[in-house]
């Protein structure tokens, strides 16, 4: 089994949630131990690159969820819902395509990177 890991800040977005969108998000993530190599992560989620750091863009209705794949577990740093990054590259004139304006902005970097200091794992 694939164990997936919530660092605090995501564990509390989602926690905010009504229980029905939270099985609908984790539904939508539904990733099994043989598909957690780069190309299937590649053919089913959106990709963002910076720096070396990879994550992934799940769309699940309403929401997405911001996670990356490390040492054979799914570790998720955000939970947000469509309209927060839709806002975000609005207020920060982002042109072109969603995942390559976020890849490029350090705005969003730093983001995920407040939710990843939360992140404990055992």
């Amino acid at each position: 089994m694939l164990q997936i890991v919530f660092n605090e800040i995501s564990a509390a977005e989602l926690s905010h949630l009504p229980v029905q969108v939270q099985f609908q998000l984790l539904e939508a993530l539904n990733i099994q131990p043989d598909g957690i190599d780069d190309a299937t992560l590649e053919k089913r989620f959106g990709v963002l690159e910076r720096a070396g750091k990879k994550l992934y863009r799940c769309r699940a209705g309403e929401y997405r969820i911001y996670f990356a794949v490390k040492e054979g577990m799914v570790r998720v740093h955000r939970v947000v819902h469509k309209n927060t990054f839709q806002d975000f590259l609005v207020r920060s004139n982002l042109a072109g395509e969603e995942d390559a304006a976020l890849a490029q902005s350090k705005n969003f970097w730093q983001l995920i990177d407040e939710g990843a200091k939360t992140l404990k794992v055992a």
